[in-house]
């Protein structure tokens, strides 16, 4: 079925709303999650909805629960998020490391005890559709075995990069360690697909499409084999070490994927004397996008290309698709 953006964000809205968000939450919530869908990312929107308000209910998330600032300098904070609603964390996190680059050229807020994320990308484009560079990354609970092993002891990670582009749309990376994540897993099996590539054992240890197969075994594949194993362990130190925070092997025995160590930076061209941004980018990105294609029928594009063609597609249809099952049970919280 289709859903209305607006209808979307309403809904989201007196969901959120009856489980005790103030209006102002509510609303950039509701926000959070229907851009995610109208931006074509709908595991980390309307699909990931369900999940954030079983964990409400469940008290993994407090509703209720206000960032402290344990500690700054003028160009660093460090914020205790008391396992409060981590995308709205994130989202004024990386507001505040905007704010503190306006006056430094770089801004960092690091959050420690926080809860999903969502999409790690919309902290990103953020940034990038304002003029900053934007930096930012989380820890998961152990989800992805190290290459060579079998049981997971690390983390997938998402790292992203956001760049801006006056002349077109900004250049934004949202980079899982593997292959792919578990939303984009999730959203396959519930669309009744298969992977277009190879994205994980199953539990006999066969690489597979099957992405209910790599749900089941938990063995999904990081990308670059033991590259991507070696960028989330390196990820995972980092973003510890900077919040004081939990590690993915702390996270692994909460049971659930609470108690996140996450990071946002942003930074500030104008501030750091950046000459001719916007055409070095933008030369860049149209010397990578005259690649001549594998598939004549398919342009080569570059990452963020593909949000703003999901977001006018969703907008020339006047509706975001959304799995049925998916969307009842949004109604069922009502």
């Amino acid at each position: 079925m289709r859903v209305e953006y607006e209808k979307m964000v309403e809904v989201f809205e007196r969901i959120l709303t009856s489980r005790g968000l103030d209006s102002d939450d509510a609303s950039l919530a509701a926000r959070i999650f229907a851009d995610n869908s109208l931006y074509g990312v709908i595991s980390h929107g309307a699909n990931r909805f369900p999940r954030v308000i079983d964990y409400i209910e469940k008290g993994d998330i407090d509703v209720k629960a206000r960032v402290e600032t344990i500690f700054s300098t003028p160009l660093f904070e460090r914020w205790e998020c008391h396992r409060g609603l981590g995308f709205l964390n994130a989202a004024k996190g990386m507001a505040r490391a905007a704010e503190l680059s306006d006056v430094t050229g770089i801004g960092i807020v690091a959050l420690k005890n926080n809860n999903h994320w969502m999409r790690g990308g919309t902290y990103a484009q953020w940034a990038a559709e304002r003029g900053y560079i934007g930096i930012c990354w989380s820890n998961t609970t152990a989800n992805m075995p190290a290459w060579g092993a079998k049981d997971p002891r690390i983390g997938n990670n998402p790292l992203c990069i956001g760049v801006p582009r006056k002349s077109g749309a900004p250049f934004i990376l949202d980079l899982a360690m593997s292959q792919y994540s578990y939303g984009k897993l999730e959203s396959t099996r519930l669309s009744g697909k298969k992977l277009p590539y190879p994205g994980g054992f199953d539990e006999e240890g066969n690489l597979t499409d099957n992405p209910q197969s790599i749900e089941k075994s938990r063995r999904v594949l990081p990308f670059g084999y033991w590259k991507g194993s070696g960028l989330s362990i390196a990820l995972d130190l980092v973003v510890t070490l900077l919040t004081n925070g939990n590690s993915v092997m702390d996270i692994g025995g909460f049971g659930n994927e609470v108690g996140l160590s996450q990071i946002l930076i942003a930074l500030n061209p104008e501030k750091l004397r950046i000459e001719d941004m916007d055409d070095i980018v933008s030369r860049n990105l149209e010397y990578i996008k005259s690649s001549e294609p594998v598939d004549a029928k398919r342009k080569v594009s570059y990452p963020g290309e593909g949000l703003y063609r999901a977001k006018s597609a969703n907008e020339e249809n006047g509706a975001i698709e959304v799995v049925d099952e998916v969307w009842n049970k949004i109604l069922s919280y009502l």
